[in-house]
This record gives structure tokens, C-alpha cells and sequence, in this order.
């Protein structure tokens, strides 16, 4: 972990966007990392796209600190997805030291044991693997996974003590309070980086301006600080998905983490 951590975006904030924009834009919001998104700007697979980017994102200026997979861990080679190999060679031809994954395809609280171990096993594996490239996995912090709380987390990080597994951090809207921060006390300790960004539940999600949320965050920042944790801390989802709001949005990120 590095001492101090870095402001940056996760590229799916701006689907809409060429990989060409985002550095443009990222670059000009004062950003430094980014983690590029599997699913639109650097698929699975294309490494002679994902060389190319890697380029792009040295010549402006800018760090790739992890690769944003969909892969879904225990479901190798389901639904004609890319298997871990293609994601494998995409994060390392993007010049990502981590891949984010998640964690099945079921919620902690509908997941029985065999459907635990099974995600289990396969993350070991494809641990193992990435581990040979010089890459680390990330599991994403997410409902509708193995790690979806606190509990479930623990859980989790605890059957998988594999020193190239970690986990990102959120807080997750389906939380209250009390869990969202206990949740980040848990993954801690192997935590990767994090995704900054303030919703209030609804249908859909109500995505706020970090603004509204400096009072959590500042407390989520004391947290991991208090903890001698300094994560590379990325936004993700503007309000609008409005590109002329990441200035703005960036601001707030680089005041927080001061």
C-alpha cells in the first residue's frame, strides 16, 4: 500500500464516453489513477485495445491501478462470458495490478455452504493464477454477492486467506449506518481501494453530490487513516453521469482524503 493515497475515477462512471475522453476529462478534474471498465472501454479479451490504452494512459499522465471485470467468481465459463484467462491477459495488457471481481452471483443470504465452497475454490484458483501475472484480485463490495455486509465479509475474507486476495470498499446503500461502517472495518485490513460516491436509496438510486456526503465520508477517511490505510480512492457514478460535473465532484475527494 502506498503511504498516500491518489484521486482517481472508475471509467464506467462515463460509459458513454471514448477511453480517448475520459483521460482528457480526468486529466483536466486533476485526477491521477484510474480503473478501467471491462464491460465498454477495454473488453475482455481485445489485449491489442487494452495495449493501446495502457499507452494512452502513460502519455497523459495518468496510472491504471486496477482493471474492472465482471468476471463472476465460481461461474467460469457461463453465458458465453470471457473466461478468466482473457481477463486475466486484458488486466495485465492494460498495465492493471488488480482485477476487481465479484463474488458469485448470489446474495450471503441466499447462498447455502456448497454454493460458498464453490466460490471459494475457484477464487483460490484464479488467485493463484493472477499471482503468476503479477496481479491481484479485488472482490467488489457489492449486493448480490458473497460480500454484500459486514458479516458477509468477514466471512468471506476469512475462508480466503490467500495473500492475492483483497477486497474493495463502498458503502453500500442497502446499509444502514452501523453496518456501512462496520463493513469497512472488516475489509480493512486487505483492503484495495475504494469507490467514492454519495446515493440515497430509491428506485432508481438517487445519486447525490459528494458534497451532501462529506459528513460519513469524513468519518470512513478517519477510519481507514486511524488505521495507517491510505487507499487510492476513486469516483464513481456522478450525479447525471454529467462529465461537466467531475471537476467539481474531484474537488470533494481530494478535500476529503487531506
Amino acid at each position: 500500500m502506498r503511504k498516500e493515497g491518489r484521486a482517481g475515477l472508475v471509467t464506467v462512471t462515463f460509459r458513454q464516453l471514448s477511453p480517448e475522453e475520459i483521460l482528457e476529462l480526468a486529466r483536466g478534474a486533476g485526477l491521477q489513477v484510474l480503473e478501467w471498465g471491462g464491460d465498454v472501454h477495454v473488453p475482455a479479451g481485445d489485449t491489442k485495445r487494452a495495449r493501446e490504452i495502457a499507452e494512452l494512459t502513460r502519455e497523459a499522465g495518468l496510472e491504471t491501478v486496477c482493471y474492472g471485470s465482471y468476471y463472476r467468481v465460481g461461474h467460469e465459463g457461463e453465458d458465453g462470458k470471457p473466461g478468466f484467462a482473457d481477463v486475466l491477459a486484458t488486466a495485465a495488457a492494460v498495465g492493471a495490478p488488480s482485477i476487481r471481481v465479484w463474488a458469485g452471483t448470489r446474495g450471503s443470504g441466499a447462498a447455502d455452504k456448497a454454493y460458498f465452497a464453490r466460490v471459494c475454490d475457484e477464487a483460490n484458483r484464479v488467485a493463484d493464477r493472477a499471482a503468476k501475472q503479477g496481479v491481484r484480485l479485488a472482490f467488489e463490495f457489492h449486493d448480490g454477492t458473497l460480500n454484500d455486509n459486514a458479516e458477509a465479509a468477514a466471512k468471506l475474507l476469512a475462508a480466503l486467506p490467500h495473500p492475492n486476495i483483497d477486497s474493495l470498499w463502498q458503502p453500500l446503500v442497502s446499509l444502514d449506518a452501523e453496518q456501512q461502517d462496520r463493513s469497512l472495518r472488516v475489509v480493512l485490513p486487505r483492503l484495495a481501494h475504494v469507490h467514492v460516491f454519495h446515493w440515497l436509496p430509491g428506485d432508481p438510486i438517487d445519486r447525490r453530490p459528494l458534497s451532501e456526503g462529506e459528513t460519513p465520508w469524513r468519518r470512513w477517511f478517519a477510519t481507514m487513516q486511524a488505521a495507517g490505510r491510505h487507499p487510492d480512492s476513486l469516483l464513481e457514478f456522478v450525479p447525471g453521469d454529467d462529465p461537466a460535473r467531475l471537476s467539481a465532484e474531484s474537488a470533494v475527494v481530494r478535500r476529503l482524503m487531506a
